[in-house]
């Protein structure tokens, strides 16, 4: 059992180390709850544009993808994630 849960651990944490916002996540309403929220999940180095009505969040993760994050300004969470092109 013990090998089974050391295993599962090793498998399981890379995934957890590249955990991006998802849909629904709460990023907050201002920049700095946003930044800090952003950064936490895993979203470097935050810019943010005002674009279609939503808050668009522009960073990249650990392994330099680049990602779109859209937040809704009304209630700070997360509308869509897409890689940037």
């Amino acid at each position: 059992m013990t090998k089974f849960l050391t295993v599962s651990a090793l498998v399981l944490m890379p995934l957890s180390a590249v955990a991006m916002p998802t849909v629904g996540d709460i990023m907050g309403t201002d920049p700095e709850q946003a930044t800090a929220a952003l950064e936490a999940a895993g979203c470097m180095a935050p810019e943010f544009e005002a674009e279609d009505g939503k808050i668009e969040a522009k960073c990249h993760d650990e392994a330099n993808n680049h990602w779109e994050v859209y937040i809704d300004p009304q209630t700070g969470a997360v509308a869509k994630v897409k890689a940037d092109d």
